[in-house]
């Protein structure tokens, strides 16, 4: 069995996990707390890879990776590399593409404080930056678990966008979700098989962690 997929699906949820938290916590604050017009659009593109055919999603992203937009024209004078069909342009790809499921879980957590809890910090001199590290985010730890849970599990069974900017490039774009097509186009079922049931039982084992987290069983390993 060749591992080097499911090395590859990993370090990319890992990464876009990653990625995705750092930017989302201030972004989701300020989405829970701002009252403007902008809000309303904002907030609908973050949605937009809800409801948008990952196709067209990756048709777009390899237009603005491209080595002839402006990006990637600047990356690829910078590294002599391309970012389309590369694990760089992937990652950028997958973190677009994943942005509502980080965002929305921390977001509604937010939004669901009290506003007093946050006042009473300022009242007594903690900076904005401290309240939102030291005092709000343990408030919302169950939202900011699924969202991280929830991104991760995501990142694992991305297809569209991955096969329209990354391809099948072992070692560089093959996750396992593209290693499964390819097996599947191939006639290759037995080993199809065994990466489709791998993604399959960590799948299950992520939304039952989510369920947990829901249902309050995982507050006590979460204080």
């Amino acid at each position: 069995m060749d591992w080097t997929p499911i090395v590859l699906t990993f370090k990319l949820a890992v990464l876009t996990t990653a990625i995705l938290l750092v930017i989302a916590v201030p972004f989701s604050y300020w989405l829970a707390i701002n009252n403007s017009r902008l809000k309303v659009v904002i907030s609908a593109l973050v949605s937009m890879p809800l409801v948008l055919p990952p196709t067209v999603l990756g048709f777009y992203l390899l237009l603005l990776l491209s080595p002839e937009s402006l990006p990637g024209k600047w990356y690829l004078n910078l590294t002599n590399q391309s970012l389309v069909f590369s694990f760089t342009g992937l990652l950028i790809g997958s973190v677009i593409y994943s942005l509502p499921f980080m965002i929305n879980p921390i977001r509604s957590g937010f939004a669901s404080l009290p506003r007093e809890l946050s006042e009473a910090a300022y009242v007594l001199g903690k900076s904005k930056f401290n309240v939102i590290i030291k005092v709000l985010l343990p408030a919302i730890k169950p939202a900011l678990l699924t969202g991280i849970i929830l991104t991760f599990a995501h990142t694992l069974g991305e297809f569209g966008v991955v096969l329209m900017i990354g391809g099948s490039i072992p070692n560089e774009t093959r996750v396992v979700s593209i290693a499964i097509y390819d097996l599947v186009e191939t006639l290759q079922y037995e080993q199809a098989h065994i990466y489709s049931l791998f993604l399959f039982g960590v799948s299950f084992i992520i939304l039952l962690a989510v369920q947990g987290v829901n249902s309050g069983f995982l507050k006590r390993f979460w204080r």
